[in-house]
């Protein structure tokens, strides 16, 4: 396996805690020092088919934004599917797992200057056969970064359990970014993790502040969410939900929630509604709705439909009930999407801010 590429390990100390976010703006980051950047996702957990091929999301992600011309098989050469755990088990093929993430790697870093790894978690991840994060920067010979979530005594805790996995694979970890910062914490929160950290032998590479926009899902994430319909021609997908109103009530009383940022939830059969949004939006565009998801599977009548196709928020049918749509979207894991541009342009500018990148590349 090629062990002259440079390349660096990217983990995270618990799900959710920013690993995708930080690896898509390190990404930029690097291809302003390195000509030509590779990208691999050796195991991935949620994935996408293209080409009857399962592609991790992220990997998509990255290829779509970034074009590194790498094989987009062999920057996610395992996907974890439903019954990948319990085949494994029955009939361990550990060498040849292994062998594959080795030779992919290998077509990544043809000809590149660099390569960055994103693992699927934190150090343990995938454990249950034998390619735990821990294991899989073995493999790859690579050194860690590890993210972690904003505060002072938990982070260190939990790297520091992170830490002890890696250093039982021989695993160097050489600096640890924070995560979702408030900003007028900044500072506080990186002068005391840097010293908790500095007591572990680690260094901190960066403190990420917290931005509302990466933590709010688009209509596009909730319309895949729900597997709902778009009623409207798929306007402005890429509006973002800050607040969820579930209108149970009159369409008088719902109309006060009539502002930006809201996401409205009703009963498909509820056209008071429909029309009372439509109304609003009208009278005060600068207020509109980030969107309307109808219940229920109850689609409204043509001439409400009509109403809809003319709307400039999206308008979703989806099947279940209103409960189960509202508890849906509130526990739904926020990704970014290749068509989020907003987002990207600010965890690119997060990275180049507030991540020693060079610290980075010089601890390599």
């Amino acid at each position: 396996m090629n062990l002259t590429t440079p390349r660096v390990f990217i983990a995270a100390t618990r799900q959710n805690d920013g690993k995708t976010t930080t690896s898509l703006g390190l990404l930029s980051a690097l291809l302003g020092q390195f000509p030509r950047v590779g990208y691999i996702k050796p195991v991935g957990q949620r994935f996408v088919e293209i080409a009857e091929h399962k592609i991790d999301e992220d990997t998509v992600l990255m290829d779509a934004v970034y074009k590194l011309n790498c094989p987009l098989v062999d920057m996610s050469p395992i996907a974890v599917e439903p019954d990948f755990t319990r085949k494994y088990l029955a009939e361990t093929n550990y060498d040849t797992l292994v062998r594959r993430i080795q030779k992919s790697f290998d077509r990544v870093a043809w000809e590149k200057d660099f390569v960055l790894c994103e693992g699927s978690g934190h150090a343990g991840v995938g454990a249950v056969f034998d390619l735990s994060n821990a294991q899989v920067a073995k493999v790859l010979g690579a050194k860690v970064v590890l993210v972690t979530r904003g505060g002072i005594g938990k982070p260190v805790d939990e790297v520091a359990l992170n830490q002890a996995l890696f250093e039982k694979h021989g695993v160097e970890i050489i600096g640890v970014i924070v995560n979702k910062v408030l900003p007028d914490k900044l500072d506080y929160i990186g002068e005391f993790a840097r010293k908790g950290l500095k007591r572990k032998g680690l260094e901190l590479l960066g403190v990420l502040p917290l931005q509302p926009i990466l933590v709010k899902p688009t209509l596009a994430s909730i319309r895949d969410e729900l597997s709902a319909e778009v009623l409207n021609a798929r306007k402005r997908l890429t509006n973002l939900v800050e607040d969820i109103v579930v209108a149970a009530m009159s369409a008088d009383h719902v109309a006060k929630h009539f502002r930006r940022g809201t996401l409205i939830i009703t009963p498909g059969d509820r056209e008071d509604i429909v029309l009372a949004a439509a109304a609003a939006a009208q009278a005060n565009p600068a207020e509109n709705l980030s969107g309307l998801v109808l219940t229920d599977n109850l689609r409204p009548s043509p001439a409400t439909l009509d109403v809809i196709r003319q709307l400039n928020f999206p308008v979703l049918l989806a099947a279940e009930d209103s409960y189960e749509v509202a508890s849906k979207v509130h526990d739904i894991i926020v990704k970014t999407r290749p068509d989020d541009a907003e987002k990207i342009a600010v965890i690119r500018d997060l990275i180049a801010q507030h991540v020693d990148v060079a610290k980075l590349v010089g601890a390599l």
